[in-house]
C-alpha cells in the first residue's frame, strides 16, 4: 500500500513535466495575424477584426479562427462557431474597415 502511494505521489509530481500528446498547442503569439474579439449585444454573438492589409481570407482564417474558438470555450465549454458566410464565395464573409478585415460569428455551443 505504501509503494502505490509512492507511486501514485510521484505520479502526479511528474505530470506538469510531460508535454502534452500533440505538442504545445497554439498560442496567439504563434499565429501569423493579431486579431481581437468583441462579443455582441446577445453573447453569443462575436465579431473578430483582425488588420491585415490585402490578406485573404485564408491567410488570417487561424488567427481570427483562434480568437473564436478561445472565447466561445471558455463561455460557453463548446469550441464551434458558426461563420457568417459570403454567397458568393461559399467562405467566411467579411467587411474591410480601413486595414481590418472584421468577421462575425455565434458560438452554437450549448
Amino acid at each position: 500500500m505504501r509503494l502505490l502511494s509512492l507511486v501514485l505521489v510521484l505520479g502526479l509530481a511528474g505530470c506538469g513535466l510531460i508535454r502534452p500528446i500533440g505538442g504545445e498547442g497554439v498560442s496567439a503569439q504563434n499565429l501569423p495575424y493579431r486579431a481581437s474579439l468583441k462579443r455582441g449585444e446577445d453573447r453569443r454573438d462575436l465579431t473578430v477584426r483582425v488588420r491585415a492589409p490585402g490578406a485573404t481570407v485564408g491567410q488570417v482564417r487561424e488567427s481570427v479562427r483562434f480568437q473564436a474558438t478561445r472565447y466561445c470555450l471558455s463561455t460557453y465549454g463548446g469550441s464551434d462557431a458558426y461563420w457568417a458566410i459570403d454567397p458568393a464565395t461559399g467562405d467566411w464573409a467579411f467587411v474591410r474597415a480601413g486595414e481590418d478585415m472584421v468577421f462575425t460569428a455565434r458560438c452554437t455551443a450549448r
